[in-house]
């Protein structure tokens, strides 16, 4: 079992886009936050297969402990 990291995102569309930040290429989407999840498991263990077939190792992944993903609301105010 290994831990992947994934960001959600809320698509124009409706539904959610996922990234794979460990795994370059890896995207996929879902029209629910479950099944954006779901989506996004079967993707990365697609990935992993392909990766195994060619002889390549799974990416390690990148702890980046200064950067963080958050949300900032900022009052605009124009003269």
């Amino acid at each position: 079992m290994q831990s992947f990291t994934v960001l959600f995102q809320p698509a124009e569309e409706g539904g959610y886009n996922v990234f794979v930040p460990r795994l370059p290429g890896c995207v996929t989407q879902g029209a629910t936050l479950d099944d954006a999840r779901r989506m996004a498991e079967e993707a990365i263990h697609a990935y992993c297969v392909s990766l195994a077939k060619d002889g390549l190792p799974i990416p390690v992944e990148q702890k980046h402990t200064e950067q963080l993903m958050g949300q900032i609301d900022v009052r605009l105010q124009f003269a």
